[in-house]
């Protein structure tokens, strides 16, 4: 079943993201019980990058997982298109390009990199707010390297479905009044909430891959599924 999509411009989830970027990091904390870094750490090393290799870390955010791949020895383009995202990130960082991550402004829509550049691109947690998933699949696709990889991490489906509707309650109830007594914009996380359940199941996902021209695609699940890991390569 294709799950419904949700009708948000994309200059409004822009908006949202510049709202609660101060606060972005310490909520995904608190609202994952600390999961957020379990999480980030097992796509970074899916993305397994080495020394020498360029990594697009597309909806990076303030830069957080960024950073864990130039500690792996990769240089990292932080890309994002909320600039209070990347603003709090350079604050933080002292400039747009210290320590190995330089950060850009980029709708994943229309990529502002030349065919072929990196040697992996990775999203997490921001593939499910782009306007149009197949055209952004297209466009990671052409700014990879022939041989290079994707990793996406992204909230998903616990597979057992009268569980996974004890999960979407909690969702829909729980996670927007507990974000919102920590960043101050629960309007924000009603529309998270709701773009995770709107998600497609981890096999859909797959598919959807497949079909913008990623090879041996594979996904593995996280925290019983609520999250899911997919791979991809491309070949050609």
């Amino acid at each position: 079943m294709t799950r419904a999509k949700l009708d948000k411009k994309p200059q409004d989830v822009a908006a949202m993201f510049d709202g609660i970027a101060s606060r972005y990091d310490l909520v995904n904390d608190v609202i994952s019980l600390g999961q957020d870094r379990v999480w980030r750490r097992a796509a970074v090393n899916a993305v397994d990058a080495h020394s020498g290799e360029l990594v697009l870390d597309l909806a990076a955010g303030t830069g957080t997982s960024s950073e864990s791949f130039v500690r792996k020895g990769a240089r990292v383009i932080a890309c994002d298109f909320s600039l209070g995202m990347l603003r709090a990130g350079v604050e933080r960082r002292g400039g747009a390009s210290r320590g190995g991550v330089t950060f850009v402004a980029g709708d994943a829509l229309r990529l502002p990199f030349a065919d072929e550049t990196f040697d992996a691109v990775t999203i997490s947690f921001g593939l499910r707010n782009v306007n149009d998933v197949d055209q952004a699949l297209r466009e990671l696709l052409r700014v990879t390297k022939v041989g290079g990889r994707l990793v996406i991490c992204e909230f998903s489906h616990i597979p057992v479905e009268v569980v996974d509707r004890i999960y979407a309650t909690y969702l829909m109830a729980a996670l927007p009044r507990i974000a919102g007594a920590v960043s101050g914009r629960s309007d924000a996380y009603d529309y998270l909430s709701e773009s995770i359940m709107a998600w497609p199941t981890q096999p859909e996902l797959a598919r959807t891959l497949q079909a913008a021209g990623w090879s041996r695609v594979a996904w593995r699940n996280l925290t019983l599924g609520t999250v899911a890991l997919h791979r991809g390569f491309r070949e050609k």
